[in-house]
């Protein structure tokens, strides 16, 4: 039994039936060089694709930010699945059965069972919400939907619905055969003081919030008519196994589906349910909603899947307050390209849409102001401009923000912005700017010279070619003999014990059976991989340094012996055993004058 709980045999199988090219096919636009495959990374911002997939040997790489990983890599992190969740679904569309776990079954199969149910009691509370919206009893709700012009067919593909009252819900549950824990549990309910569940969304319209897996996770729910002292407008199911808000995204369900269908170059995220709706009715597909402000790095990590760039759109006053701008920083920090749309002031995109119209919702988008922009926007709203005083302030404030544009031409730009705004000279700003740069080189960090460590580095580059030619197959590698002792470095030794099981077992060596040990961020793993993707094993002279290698190897064990000797001879008194060990030296001196390495 394999190490995740899987046989070799069903990963292997598994693997040989979702072809990793077609696979990534469906989140990126693949070119084909060759044998391989190339495209821009999906995990950071590049404009040149550095990520290559390897289609022979069924792994990718890339070269920018060293990410590396077979299908199942691939998988978890494009649908944010743990290991268990990808192969599960691997397994599904390859139409494979999912064999019997040993490892940690028991608690698996219970956490399986319990998430199965607690799903099961959500669907089931979603189809009871739709059936009230149309059972004649809902008046208020659908006149609130008709006041927000959603049509019939949104609101059946968002699949809106009622909660009545505090009790129906419940009943209904409990006679569905479900327990009092799982009902609570699932968050749709809670108990009052007495012990007694209710409807924790009792009277809202109620708006189902969907994974991207078309699961039932929780409920918004929006109050009808005038909110009472204390009552918020709208209300999420706590936080549950299923329902993380730090991990979800409202309409991701959606976007998903559109993006199989349509280029996606921005996500549109706004901060309510109902801005998702309507601009999905007006024709913006690719929505979502943040589920508050205050944005995290598990849902940037979920926009940067579907496209690199995101188009914050907020309510008109959104003034970039110093919580809000953390979050856009999260979302800078992925390497997502972040815009901020200006929206009339006191509007949100619900209402510039509902009352201007899709078009005029679009020239707000094309609008949008790169994030720096924004920050010196948005810090020019808490001065005075009339007043000498705040413009001296103003300026002061600036100069942080200018300096994080990415290039000088951009600091140029921002610095025109503040002098057409204060009236101070270009020169005069130019000069505050640079005073604090001396500071930020001083900071930057300082690297060893390369001679200090190039020994060093020239022994572990040969172990790692020398790695690399024999898991790739190379025909020149393929009588070489590993000793676990010449790989002192872990990662290189886990590779020895994988390559040296499949020799003394007769199986043929899979580089993505290593996938399964390594994770996709193990740097040392992806250099060696960097030496087949860059086709140095292959290359005019691999052969040739391949036999460097080994001789480089062969002197640093000589060296080593030597080093072992000196220090013996150094304690030892016996003059006799003394005279021995200056022996064993000198012939171990003229072994060496034999490896002299290849210039």
């Amino acid at each position: 039994m394999a190490k995740n709980g899987y046989s070799p045999e069903f990963m292997r199988e598994l693997k040989e039936k979702n072809n990793l090219v077609e696979i990534a096919a469906q989140y990126m636009s693949l070119d084909k060089r060759g044998y391989n495959y190339w495209a821009c990374c999906p995990f950071h911002h590049e404009k040149t694709p550095s990520f290559t997939i390897q289609a022979a040997e069924q792994y990718y790489h890339c070269f920018g930010c060293g990410v590396s990983g077979d299908v199942v890599n691939l998988v978890m992190e494009m649908e944010s699945l743990s290991f268990p969740e990808a192969v599960k679904y691997l397994a599904a569309r390859a139409k494979m059965p999912m064999p019997e776990m040993n490892f940690d079954s028991e608690r698996t199969a219970e956490l399986k069972k319990k998430k199965d149910r607690l799903l099961k009691v959500l669907l089931t509370s979603a189809r009871f919400y739709l059936q009230n919206l149309y059972g004649g009893n809902a008046r208020e709700h659908m006149e609130y939907i008709e006041r927000r012009g959603i049509s019939p067919g949104i609101v059946k593909k968002f699949g809106l619905g009622a909660s009545l009252d505090y009790d129906s819900l419940p009943e209904l549950l409990l006679d569905s055969g479900f327990t009092r824990e799982e009902i609570e549990e699932s968050g749709v309910c809670s108990l009052n003081a007495r012990g007694k569940l209710f409807d924790a969304q009792a009277g809202r319209l109620i708006i189902p919030i969907i994974n991207a897996f078309d699961e039932v996770i929780g409920f918004g729910g929006r109050i009808l008519g005038k909110k009472t002292e204390g009552q918020a407008k709208y209300k999420n199911t706590k936080e549950t196994m299923l329902f993380n808000k730090r991990k979800t995204l409202y309409n991701v369900n959606l976007l998903k589906k559109y993006k199989q269908k349509n280029a996606v170059p921005y996500v549109i995220m706004v901060e309510g349910y109902m801005d998702v709706i309507s601009l999905y009715q007006a024709g913006f597909c690719n929505v979502v909603a943040s589920m508050g402000t205050s944005l995290t790095q598990e849902q940037a990590r979920m926009l940067k899947r579907y496209a690199e760039n995101v188009l914050i759109s907020y309510d008109g006053d959104f003034a970039g307050q110093n919580a809000d701008l953390r979050g856009l920083e999260i979302l800078k920090e992925e390497n997502l390209n972040v815009k901020v749309v200006l929206m009339p002031d006191g509007e949100d995109p619900d209402d510039v849409v509902r009352k201007r119209g899709a078009a005029a919702y679009q020239n707000c988008l094309d609008n949008a102001l790169p994030l720096v922009d924004y920050k010196l926007h948005s810090l020019e709203r808490k001065y005075d401009l009339t007043r000498a005083e705040d413009k001296r302030a103003y300026a002061q404030a600036a100069m942080p923000v200018v300096r994080e544009a990415a290039s000088a031409a951009e600091q140029e730009a921002l610095l025109k912005i503040v002098r057409d705004k204060t009236g101070f000279t270009y020169q005069s700003l130019s000069r505050d700017l640079e005073e604090t740069l001396p500071e930020r080189r001083a900071a930057a960090p300082v690297s060893l010279p390369r001679g200090a460590r190039e020994k060093g580095d020239k022994v572990h580059k040969a172990r790692r070619f020398l790695l690399g030619a024999v898991l790739f197959g190379l025909p020149y590698a393929a009588r070489y003999a590993l000793d676990e002792a010449d790989f002192p470095d872990e990662v290189h030794r886990a590779v020895v014990r994988y390559i040296s099981f499949c020799r003394e077992t007769d199986q043929p060596v899979r580089v993505t059976d290593l996938f399964e040990i390594f994770g996709e961020n193990t740097p040392e793993f992806n250099a060696i991989l960097d030496l087949n993707t860059e086709e140095r094993l292959f290359g005019v002279g691999a052969e040739r340094y391949f036999k460097d290698c080994e001789r480089t190897l062969a002197r640093w064990r000589i060296q080593e012996k030597m080093t072992a000797l000196n220090e013996r001879l150094n304690a030892e008194t016996d003059v006799t055993v003394r005279r021995r060990l200056a022996e064993e030296l000198t012939a171990l001196t003229g072994e060496l004058k034999n490896y002299q390495t290849y210039r």
